[in-house]
Formats: structure tokens, C-alpha cells, sequence
């Protein structure tokens, strides 16, 4: 079909119904001793005494794990109104004792806690994701394991769940009735507890992976990162092996999007973060390996270090937020629009910004434009942006001779996706510019080619819808970036030229809302006068898109993550007149 884009990659996201027999549920757990962080020590044996037990994996750094503890703490008082007990364990070796217990004391959470360092309730449980959940009833049977519910999963939240799995099991327990769903799988951050079963290899950390993880993941992934786990230390790495493992498979990481070059040929984007097909290999035959090789400490790369809080530099005017917003602690929040009034008094041309959040943890992304004095502000998200902010993306400084205008007096729009992450917290994000010496040869802009008119039917797992547009001028073109909502799939551009020959400029098989990606030609690309842009998007409004607010409603163009949107946007340069 004319216009189709490449079929979308499947991925994990939410829960998945899972066989019980194969993963232990109906089977005795066997007896062991753990020690609380307290300091106290106890047997599983002695839940004996009560109604039985829920063991809930967590960790202080899996996004997902954080977002369900405002959930432990209810649970925790709802089994202990019905006799039952909770216990939190975590299963992160490298995790610091001092971020646990920050956790504790700012959650609330007062049950047992354990951090189980040496993977003892681990390997007893089986236990695969930090987000799992046991419960064992009194004579030590394991009745249920999986997800708590299906509130959040990866790259999505809800309002509330539509499932709720421990819920329903436990209700059963105490009717000393069967449990209907007696296992689930339970996204997360997965655990590394079987053997590795692969060939040995040649690939060592400290000569080969600790130098793949700092040239393609550590940027984002350091302590001071964007990323929710460091992965510059051996301790941290060894935690997050199976993570690894998935996002790799997968194509989540690093975040790169496009459809690899036709027969292996060079990429056209001069920002392609994908990895390497022999990096990939190297890292998977690593931690497939039996004992995964250390190799010589001293063969170790040189420790990265990184720019304090502006990575351009000091800016020359810090613009913030016109106030403070406060971001709660579970479901999902409406976009926030904050418009901030400059005092230029003459224009400013900008060479570099940054955009950074003061909670970045709940900053989904962020659309910022420009509106000149007089300018009416338009809602609705397909105006023009003037500068972006998608984690690990938060920044720009523009090529030698480029820059972009600020208008004297210009109002600034903040349109913010906020997403709670299971604390409530507040932000007040500020905008740091840098200014162009002298004014610029060229300027960048950006138009959007949106298709307001889109019409989603319900239950409908692979809508396409198709844009066209007409080149007016001749148009150099610097980059191309996609929006959509949730229940985006895939987006491909195509230019039509005047004599019809058609070339595929972008495809995106797998478009993933939660990386709004901008994608830089290595050379500009001219779309000449009189060509057509062919923009065709794919949309999930089906049950099986877990992210989806609503399968059976027929979707509009909207503003909000439970409207939709298909928006093309381009970065395009033209001479500044003198």
C-alpha cells in the first residue's frame, strides 16, 4: 500500500496472563530467615500466626517500582485490617541504604522491609521483576504472583487500574476459595537470578562492556543522570543485566526510533543513537555468558565526568516558569500551559538552550513557543515549537552560523506533560539561553504539518490515517520530528516530487510517546517547490495497546494524552536578511 510505514516491533508494557503450574503457584514455599533493615531478624514460617502474607519486590530507582508505593502503603493497611502482613523487599544489590530509608520515611511505609542483598528471597521466590508480587497464605502456599494490578506498566500510566490481580486473589484466600488468575507477568526491572546458560565468551566488563555502556548509555545513565539507574559502576550493571537484556532485544535502548538504512548503508541522521550491530552482540554474548568475565581491572576505560547543572555552559539569561506546579503522586495529570512574558527590550538571537525541570523525575516532555507581541496565542499543540525537551534530549546548541530569534517583548508558552512517579513533588522548570555573539547567517525555524481532521474508530488496532501537504517554496530542511498521543504506532514522511517519483525520508515502525525524538539530517535536504509531503501515521485504539484511555471511543484531534494527534513537524534554515 502507497504511503504504508513498516510494521511496528511488539514490545512488554503492560501485565500478561501467565501459566501458575510453571511458575510455583500452588507449591510450597520453602522456610528461610531474612533480616529488616531494622536490624530484625525473622523466619517466613512465622506467618504461620496470621491470615498469610503478600511479599511485594521493590527498589528506590525503577521508575515503575516507585510509582506503585503510594499503592504498598494502602495495601499495607488493608491487609493489616484483615490479619494479613507485607513485606517489601529489595532486591538491588547496588542500591544505596540511605536512599531506602529516605524512601520509607518519605512514603510512609512502615511494614517489614528487607534489602536483600545477597538475592536469598530472590532465589527462593523466583521472584523476575521489582514490581512482582507474592502472596502465600497461611500453610505457606504460594496462591498468587504477578503484577499488583495494571495501574502502570512500561511507558504508561492510568488513572486507576482496570485490573486489580492481588486484589481479587486475596478476596479469594480469605473465602478459602480458588483463585481465578493465579499469575501474571509484572513489569519492571527485571531480576537476574538463573544461571547463565549461553557460550563462554572473550567479552570482558572492563575491557569491552564498560566501554559500550559509557560510549552509548552513560550520558544518560550516571548518577546525576537523566536515567532512573546509574550504569557506570560494575555493582549497578550486575542489578541490571536482564534490563539490559530487554531493552536491547527489544529496540527500547538506546532511543532510536527510524528504520535502520536499506542493505546496510550509511545512516542519514547525523544524531542516530542506535547502537552498533557488534555492540549489541558483544553485550548480549556478555551477559549470556557463564559468569560473565570480568576481565582485568587495570584494561578499565577512564571514569567519565560531567558538566555541572548546564551542560551549554552558563547561559546568559535563565528564564523560569511563571509559578510553581505541584505534581501528585499516582494516576496521570492534564498537559499544564504556563506563559512567561519576556522584557527584551530589542530581539535576541539564540545560539544554545536547555530546559531543565527542578523534579525532572515527573517531566514527561515539554513543547515550548515563541509568540511575538500581539501574536494571538492558539492552543492545541500544532503550532510552530521553538524548542523541546524529551529526557535525554534537553538541550540544543545550534550549528556555527545558526541561530534562532527571540522576539523583543515575546510571550513564552510552556505546554508540559506531567507524570506523576509516585511522590508527590513540585517543579518550577527554567529555560536557559545562551546569545549569539553577532547575528547569524541563517535562521532556524519550524513549521508543523498537522491533521486536525483525524477520526479514530473504536476497537480499531491499526488505523492509518495519511496527511498531504503542498511544498510552496523551495524549503531546506534540517531535521524532522513525529507527535502523537498514546495511541500512536507509526509515522512515516515521504516527499512526492513534481515529477512523482517518491522518496521515504523518515520511517518510524515502533513511534514510542514517551521519546518525542528529533531526527538531524547529517546534510539538509531540499524539498523542492511545487513537491508534496506525505505524512501517514498508525494508530492502536485497540485493548491491546495497553497505554489506551479508551478502546471503545472514536478518537478526535485533541490536546490532551487521551485525544490524539498527528503533527509532522520540520526544522527548516533561511537566510537572515541584513
Amino acid at each position: 500500500m502507497s504511503g504504508a510505514v513498516s510494521a511496528p516491533i511488539t514490545r512488554t508494557a503492560g501485565p500478561l496472563l501467565d501459566k501458575p503450574g510453571d511458575l510455583g503457584v500452588g507449591r510450597m514455599i520453602p522456610d528461610f530467615t531474612f533480616t529488616e533493615v531494622s536490624g530484625a531478624t525473622h523466619h517466613l514460617s512465622e506467618i504461620r500466626q496470621t491470615q498469610g502474607l503478600v511479599i511485594a519486590m521493590s527498589s528506590t530507582t525503577c521508575p515503575i517500582s516507585k510509582r506503585y508505593l503510594p499503592t504498598l502503603v494502602q495495601l499495607e493497611k488493608s491487609l493489616a485490617a484483615k490479619g494479613q502482613t507485607l513485606l517489601v523487599v529489595n532486591a538491588m544489590s547496588a542500591e544505596n541504604p540511605a536512599d531506602i530509608k529516605a524512601q520509607l520515611t518519605e512514603s510512609g511505609l512502615k511494614c517489614a522491609y528487607v534489602h536483600d542483598k545477597d538475592g536469598t528471597i530472590v532465589r527462593a521466590l523466583g521472584a523476575r521483576t521489582t514490581a512482582e508480587v507474592f502472596l502465600i497464605d497461611h500453610k505457606l502456599t504460594l496462591r498468587y504472583r504477578g503484577a499488583l494490578d495494571d495501574q502502570y506498566g512500561v511507558g504508561y500510566n492510568r488513572e486507576q487500574p482496570e485490573h486489580r490481580y492481588l486484589a481479587d486473589a486475596l478476596d479469594a484466600v480469605l473465602k478459602n476459595q480458588p483463585v481465578l488468575i493465579g499469575a501474571t507477568t509484572a513489569p519492571g526491572c527485571e531480576l537476574d537470578i538463573q544461571p547463565h546458560l549461553g557460550p563462554a565468551t572473550p567479552i570482558t566488563y572492563h575491557r569491552d562492556v564498560a566501554r559500550i555502556l559509557q560510549q552509548n548509555c552513560v550520558r544518560c545513565h550516571h548518577a546525576a543522570g537523566l536515567a532512573p539507574f546509574a550504569l557506570d559502576e560494575l555493582a549497578s550493571v550486575r542489578d541490571h543485566t536482564k534490563t539490559i537484556k530487554r531493552v536491547l532485544s527489544e529496540g527500547t535502548m538506546p532511543p532510536w526510533f527510524a528504520a535502520p538504512p536499506k542493505e546496510g548503508g550509511p545512516s542519514p541522521w547525523a544524531n542516530d543513537c542506535s547502537l552498533s550491530t557488534k555492540d549489541k552482540a558483544d553485550l548480549l554474548a556478555w551477559i549470556d555468558s557463564p559468569g560473565r568475565p570480568l576481565g582485568n581491572p587495570a584494561d578499565a576505560p577512564a571514569k567519565l565526568t560531567f558538566d555541572g547543572e548546564w551542560s551549554i555552559g552558563k547561559p546568559d539569561t535563565v528564564i523560569p516558569l511563571s509559578k510553581t506546579y505541584a505534581i501528585k503522586a499516582t494516576g496521570v495529570m492534564p498537559y499544564q500551559t504556563d506563559i512567561v512574558t519576556t522584557t527584551f527590550t530589542e530581539d535576541k538571537w539564540i545560539k544554545a538552550y536547555e530546559i531543565i525541570p527542578t523534579a525532572r523525575e515527573v517531566v514527561h516532555h515539554v513543547i515550548v513557543m515563541v509568540h511575538a507581541p500581539g501574536e494571538k496565542l492558539v492552543g492545541g499543540g500544532a503550532e510552530n515549537y521553538w524548542a523541546i525537551y524529551v529526557p535525554g534530549n534537553s538541550a540544543r546548541v545550534y550549528a556555527e552560523g545558526v541561530a534562532r530569534k527571540l522576539p523583543a517583548g515575546a510571550r513564552i508558552s510552556f505546554q508540559i506533560h506531567y507524570t506523576p512517579s509516585g511522590k508527590a513533588v513540585q517543579d518550577r522548570m527554567r529555560m536557559g539561553l545562551t546569545f549569539a555573539k553577532e547575528a547569524p547567517r541563517l535562521e532556524i525555524k519550524t513549521v508543523g504539518v498537522a491533521h486536525p481532521l483525524l477520526s479514530i474508530p473504536p476497537n480499531e488496532a491499526n488505523h492509518i490515517e495519511t496527511k498531504l501537504q503542498r511544498v510552496p517554496a523551495d524549503l531546506t530542511v534540517t531535521n524532522l520530528l513525529a507527535h502523537m498521543h498514546v495511541r500512536g504506532k507509526a509515522f512515516k514522511y515521504e516527499l512526492i516530487y513534481p515529477d512523482t517519483h517518491v522518496e521515504t525520508l523518515l520511517d518510524i515502525p515502533r513511534y514510542d510517546f514517551n521519546w518525542q525524538l528529533r531526527y538531524d539530517f547529517k546534510e539538509p535536504k531540499v524539498f523542492p517547490k511545487g513537491s508534496t509531503l506525505r505524512l501517514t501515521a498508525v494508530f492502536d485504539n485497540s485493548t491491546g495497546n495497553r497505554a489506551n484511555p479508551d478502546p471503545s471511543k472514536t478518537v478526535k484531534w485533541g490536546q490532551q494524552t487521551y485525544d490524539e494527534m498527528m503533527v509532522g513537524y520540520l526544522e527548516y534554515i533561511v537566510p537572515v536578511k541584513r
